[in-house]
């Protein structure tokens, strides 16, 4: 199957500046990468493909770009270091990251491309990458899904309204037609329904206030009695204080029935009290990602080492997942788009409670507020539920894509 009939629209549209808002497996990555061949089949052209990180950058596009431009015989020469190929009519197509905006500096591209651009500061395009297509009068496209009304992405997306230059689309993942209607009504079941008609119908929703939103008094707070069969930790490092919540699953729900909050102290110290208080049981813990590097005990040994030493099942990702997926996995535990809780906590887990009530996002932003101190068990229960149940989920397209 070549490109879809949405991927071709955008594909035809003449305007210098194209902003696509779609939902998730829309194809956004395949006709990014189409793009970027697209502008570089022409002789000594400069294009540029920007995420909001490096590693993300390498992750989502590079093999995929390697092997399709081998696959045509364009390449000349492939420096991985740099994430660039060169092409044999003396185009390059290189790959950056958007955390490093001084490395975006003094280039002249021809075509950029900005996936994920609600995840990248504005100044990185209106201060770093705008300039670079000046010179020579460069296009770029937009990719991403929406973040609000608050965002900046909102405002370019708005632009094809009044400047005739700009051109903007909107798209469901269900108009991408690489996902089934059957999938699409099961991701209701694992969504809330603000981040169903965000991730999947690519609607922008406003984002001031309450972080979780779903977080329900009269719904999720219960009074419960766990059968410690099987525990279940979420933990987040930090020195002041360090945090656990402790929960049991049943059924895909979860039960959240204690929390520890330790105020000057280390790994090491945690481990003891969760073996004081759960000596015997058979624990899983989900820490933080940056557990594989982190010390926060003498003797030069990792969080993680420390948690495995003492003999946790130990359940952590490579790498960090992105913070919102981490928050919309938990609104949507706490009440899907069917309206349904799978996410309680006992009436004594007060600083859960206080802390799923209270954190909000930095006023006209979608960054979480940590100033306040709610956000040590948030990111606790996160790490878990995210693990357990992520957003991102692995979706099998109806028919293979081919590049055209």
């Amino acid at each position: 199957m070549g490109l879809t009939k949405p991927q071709q629209t955008v594909i035809d549209s003449k305007s210098r500046f194209r902003v696509l808002i779609s939902g998730r497996r829309f194809g956004k990555t395949f006709l990014a990468i189409n793009e970027l061949a697209r502008f570089a089949r022409y002789p000594k052209k400069k294009v540029w493909y920007v995420a909001p990180s490096y590693r993300m950058a390498k992750n989502i596009v590079w093999n995929d770009l390697i092997d399709r431009l081998y696959k045509h015989k364009w390449v000349s020469k492939v420096n991985h270091a740099d994430l660039t190929v060169y092409l044999k009519n003396n185009s390059t197509i290189s790959l950056r990251g958007a955390d490093n905006e001084q490395s975006l500096r003094g280039v002249g591209l021809d075509f950029l491309v900005l996936d994920e651009f609600a995840d990248i500061k504005d100044s990185a395009w209106t201060e770093v990458l705008r300039p670079t297509l000046s010179d020579r009068n460069g296009h770029c496209l937009f990719t991403g899904t929406p973040r609000g009304y608050g965002n900046w992405s909102y405002g370019l997306f708005l632009k094809a309204e009044t400047d005739d230059e700009w051109d903007s689309f909107q798209y469901t993942t269900l108009e991408g037609g690489q996902v089934s209607a059957q999938e699409i009504e099961q991701a209701k079941q694992d969504l809330d329904e603000r981040t169903f008609k965000q991730e999947y119908q690519a609607s922008f929703v406003n984002y001031a206030g309450i972080i979780y939103y779903n977080f329900d008094r009269n719904k999720n707070i219960i009074n419960y009695k766990p059968a410690l069969k099987q525990i279940h930790i979420g933990m987040d490092f930090n020195i002041d204080p360090m945090c656990c919540v402790v929960s049991e699953i049943q059924n895909d729900i979860v039960y959240i029935f204690d929390e520890i909050q330790i105020f000057s102290s280390n790994t090491q110290e945690l481990v003891e009290e969760i073996k004081s208080r759960y000596l015997g049981y058979n624990i899983y813990i989900y820490p933080d990602p940056a557990s594989k590097q982190r010390k926060t005990s003498a003797g030069g040994m990792t969080d993680l080492s420390i948690l495995k030493n003492a003999g946790f099942n130990i359940r952590v990702r490579n790498n960090h997942p992105l913070i919102r997926d981490r928050i919309n996995s938990v609104n949507a535990k706490l009440k899907n788009a069917k309206d349904v809780n799978t996410l309680f906590i006992d009436i004594s887990c007060k600083n859960v409670i206080k802390s799923l009530e209270r954190q909000i996002y930095k006023e006209g932003t979608v960054i979480p507020d940590k100033e306040s101190g709610y956000d040590h068990m948030n990111d606790a229960i996160g790490y878990m539920i995210e693990y357990l149940y992520p957003l991102r989920r692995n979706f099998k397209p109806n028919k293979p894509m081919r590049w055209s």
